[in-house]
């Protein structure tokens, strides 16, 4: 077993960005349907998806940047 504190954290916040992402999309779809119906669901996917395509790509732009520093030889 390895001792990497670093990979462990990685590992952690990756589980923790997935898992509040299906619970945001399971939970939130389900409370639509009851209230709204499918069409509902539809349009809070739509709403869902436009909403989190800023975080997105901002988490994109970061792991780029990351990726970028750590190839750059000191």
């Amino acid at each position: 077993m390895s001792r990497d504190l670093r990979h462990f954290a990685r590992q952690t916040n990756v589980r923790l960005m997935v898992g509040a992402f299906l619970i945001l999309l399971i939970v939130g779809s389900g409370l639509i349907y009851v209230f709204y119906g499918p069409g509902g669901v539809i349009t809070g996917l739509i709403c869902m998806l436009g909403g989190l395509a800023p975080v997105f790509l901002i988490g994109i732009v970061l792991w780029l940047m990351d990726w970028l520093v750590k190839r750059r030889d000191f």
